[in-house]
């Protein structure tokens, strides 16, 4: 429970989402492999978190090895960077539609007064969304080069051969030429500022 509640509170769900979209809009069934892309989305999240991570360890760690505050006192003082980090990142919308939800909204009169049970899912569906977002506009080329593949071989009266096969190595010449890769990760880096 542990490791999903921590992949769960951070930016990998949206990372992971994307990169999935790029994998399927190229028509690669299983390239590059899913340890890949799990990889990849598992440092880039490291790498997005690292500034929470460093706060929960200033804030909560230290003191706690230090002896200071004790373990559940630990938790309270690490929850708050984290906090901050997904309110920051959910939508108002998923936020509101949760605390409404909850059915203790007239209990809740400033942001810190939100339970993590209702802060938790309004980040994670907004993240789904966002990730879905995202990767619609990425999906975009993919599906333009299809069509006109699709439109080119009809137009020959190529109709037997299988529309999958000669796209493929176009999408990914297009993917290599504009370095689909590095720019996929600039944007995913960029929509977390």
């Amino acid at each position: 429970v542990a490791p999903a509640i921590i992949l769960m509170t951070t930016a990998f769900i949206r990372i992971v989402i994307v990169l999935s979209f790029v994998r399927h809009a190229m028509g690669t069934q299983q390239m590059p492999p899913n340890q890949v892309i799990i990889g990849l989305a598992l440092f880039l999240t490291l790498l997005v978190m690292s500034p929470v991570i460093g706060e929960v360890k200033e804030v909560a760690y230290e003191p706690y090895i230090a002896g200071q505050v004790d373990e559940e006192q630990a938790v309270e003082l690490a929850m708050e960077p984290v906090r901050g980090y997904m309110l920051r990142q959910t939508y108002e919308t998923d936020l509101e539609f949760f605390v409404s939800a909850s059915g203790s909204a007239d209990e809740m009169e400033t942001v810190a007064d939100i339970p993590n049970t209702v802060l938790i899912p309004a980040y994670m569906t907004s993240e789904i969304k966002r990730g879905f977002q995202i990767g619609f506009f990425l999906y975009i080329p993919f599906v333009v080069i299809d069509m006109v593949v699709a439109s080119v071989l009809m137009s020959m009266g190529m109709m037997m051969l299988p529309p999958t096969i000669i796209p493929l190595p176009l999408k990914l010449l297009l993917f290599l030429l504009v370095d689909g890769w590095m720019l996929t990760v600039k944007t995913l880096l960029a929509s977390f500022g």
